[in-house]
Formats: C-alpha cells, sequence, structure tokens
C-alpha cells in the first residue's frame, strides 16, 4: 500500500445482520486529489461500501484506513473530525431548519468558523448564499442535494463520500449535480461518488470501481470501464442513462 493513500479499504466484509455480509471482499484506494466512482447492479453493496467507511455499520473482516490510520470501529462523529464528510442518499438535510441553520449543523464541532466557511460554500453554490434564510423543506430536489454537499464541505474534509448523489433528480438537475461534484474535487477535495448513472459516473471520475455481489468485478480508469466491452455488456446496458 502507497503511504500517499488517502483512503485504503482492504478485503472488507461487512453487512446488517450478525453472519449475513453483503460486502465479501471488497477493497477501494482513493489518492489525494482523485474522485472516484463506485457503480454495479442494484444490491451489489455500493451504499454499503459507503457506510463502512463512515462507521455506519460494523466491519466483520479486512481494514480500513484514512491516511494510514486504522478507522475502522470509529464512529461517524469521530471521522468527521479527522476530515472525512458523508452525504447520504437520503434525508440529507433537516426541512424544518433554514439553509443557514443547515449549514450551522455542519459545522458543529468548530463553530468558531462557520463564518469562513459559509463563505467557501457560498462562493461556490451562490443560490444558497442568496436564500440563506429559507426553510431547506422549501427547497427542490437539486437544491437539496446542493445544500447537503455544502453541509459535508463545512468541516473542510479532506474526503467527501456522496451516496446516490443524482438519484430521483430530473437529467437537467442530474446534470448539475456531477458539475458540482467535479467543481468540488477541483476544490481539492477526494471524492468517492456511489452512481447509477453509471456512464455519468465514469465520464468525470479518474477511476471507477465495479460492484458486484459485494466483490471488485472490474477496477480501471473511468474512461477504459466506458469502452471495456465486458463492462458494456454486463453492467453498462441496463445502468448507463444515454445523455
Amino acid at each position: 500500500m502507497s503511504n500517499d493513500l488517502l483512503i485504503h479499504v482492504d478485503n472488507v466484509y461487512a453487512g446488517y445482520l450478525p453472519g449475513v455480509n453483503i460486502l465479501n471482499g471488497c477493497s477501494l484506494e482513493l489518492a489525494p486529489g482523485e474522485l472516484v466512482g463506485i457503480i454495479g447492479p442494484n444490491g451489489a453493496g455500493k451504499s454499503t461500501l459507503l457506510k463502512a467507511l463512515f462507521g455506519l455499520l460494523d466491519i466483520n473482516e479486512g481494514s480500513v484506513k484514512y491516511k494510514g490510520e486504522e478507522i475502522s470501529g470509529m464512529s461517524a462523529h469521530e471521522l468527521v473530525s479527522r476530515g472525512i464528510g458523508y452525504v447520504p442518499q437520503n434525508n440529507n438535510v433537516f426541512p424544518s431548519l433554514t439553509i443557514s441553520e443547515n449549514l450551522e449543523m455542519g459545522v458543529f464541532l468548530k463553530p468558531n468558523e462557520f463564518k469562513s466557511r459559509l463563505a467557501f460554500v457560498t462562493d461556490m453554490f451562490p443560490r444558497l448564499g442568496e436564500r440563506l434564510n429559507q426553510r431547506a423543506g422549501s427547497l427542490s430536489g437539486g437544491e437539496r442535494q446542493m445544500l447537503a454537499m455544502s453541509r459535508a464541505l463545512m468541516m473542510d474534509p479532506g474526503v467527501l463520500l456522496l451516496d446516490e448523489p443524482s438519484a430521483g433528480l430530473s437529467p437537467v438537475l442530474q446534470d448539475q449535480v456531477f458539475i458540482n461534484t467535479k467543481q468540488i474535487n477541483a476544490a481539492g477535495v477526494a471524492v468517492v461518488m456511489v452512481e447509477q448513472n453509471a456512464s455519468r459516473c465514469l465520464q468525470i471520475c479518474d477511476r471507477g470501481y465495479v460492484l458486484d455481489q459485494g466483490r471488485n468485478a472490474y477496477t480501471d480508469t473511468g474512461q477504459n470501464l466506458l469502452t471495456d466491452p465486458n463492462v458494456i455488456a454486463l453492467y453498462l446496458g441496463t445502468l448507463a442513462q444515454k445523455d
């Protein structure tokens, strides 16, 4: 393993019930500045992998390291304090709170940094800055996703984990999510993104992982996976959404 890796997942077995694994020897690497995509059929273990990374379920076997430090078994708030942000697919904003209050929640471990981080995320997402007093529950699906990403960025993470960020959005709003993800990555944040829009994900990521039955089926650059005949035949034919 390279000492330069931000995240190194090695041969992980994990699941939600005792003795029942969803991940069956899954591995992943993330280098500083990378954008890594994870695709695969439903039930392949994509979201489970992110939850295992973020301390939301127990790892039964294997290792997860962040900057060379074993983080298996650490709680989510410990991982946030170390520089890992996570945006779940569902219930990722507080609908009764304003945009500003949601962003405050994102920096609760370092409240003194609220103003500087607010300036950062509203510079990246000006639409949020124009509506700080608007309740999150009144936002569109795309705006909620923008807010969820921004809240995770409030702690200035080195790594951002995104679980199905384009799910349930119109094609136009999906495209905006991918643009936002590239923008976040260009700002220096390494990203691991789970996506069902496989072709669009592979178009923007540096490297991709295809999971199947909780194992690594294929790993390569995003562009190589897009043109791999086996990946196209087995996965992209049913997963890809053409632009």
